[in-house]
């Protein structure tokens, strides 16, 4: 199967998740810079999610330029990854409302660890399909990052019931791990 249509899918969610979370910031009620203090929680919040949304939709498209070809499986992998991120605008939005309880951040987390093991299986898949030897497989490497994220989200989880700002910590760092331009895919395919 042709991937045209898997990656121009996957944009498209990507960008209605987006705008999604962006209608979860309201206008203040009144003029003033003091209407915009209890907007602060939910802008944190949308920022991080909105960089989260950045990152893989950035690391979906050089997963997918490196990709020869897709399966069932492939779109299978490709839909369940896309599930997990489309309940970033929920998490997000409930964490932020809620100035970064513990409970939605502890959620936020399993959100983030779930949407890592899906780009993982994902990623995986492509791989099999493709071939050990393939662009992609010699790519990936070690992946140092890619089993990073997933250690730090787990270890945030439970960091969440006795210091949320500890999770919330490393939920920046992961994000910013991954802000740092991965080019291991643009290498291969020059």
């Amino acid at each position: 199967m042709h991937k045209g249509r898997v990656e121009a899918f996957s944009d498209g969610v990507i960008a209605i998740l987006i705008t999604i979370m962006v209608l979860e910031l309201h206008v203040p009620k009144s003029p003033t810079v003091h209407a915009l203090r209890p907007l602060v929680p939910v802008l944190l919040s949308y920022v991080l999610s909105f960089i989260y949304l950045g990152i893989y939709w950035n690391n979906h498209h050089h997963l997918l330029q490196a990709t020869r070809h897709v399966s069932g499986a492939v779109l299978w992998a490709n839909l369940h990854l896309l599930f997990w991120l489309s309940l970033f605008p929920s998490v997000s939005a409930w964490m932020g409302e809620n100035h970064f309880a513990k409970v939605p951040v502890l959620f936020y987390g399993i959100v983030a660890l779930a949407a890592a093991v899906a780009y993982y299986i994902l990623q995986t898949t492509i791989v099999r399909l493709d071939g050990a030897a393939s662009p992609l497989a010699e790519a990936i490497g070690r992946d140092l990052k890619g089993k990073m994220s997933p250690v730090l989200y787990a270890t945030a989880i439970p960091a969440a019931l006795l210091n949320r700002w500890i999770s919330v910590a490393l939920y920046v760092t992961v994000a910013v791990i991954w802000l740092i331009p991965d080019r291991r895919v643009e290498r291969q395919l020059a």
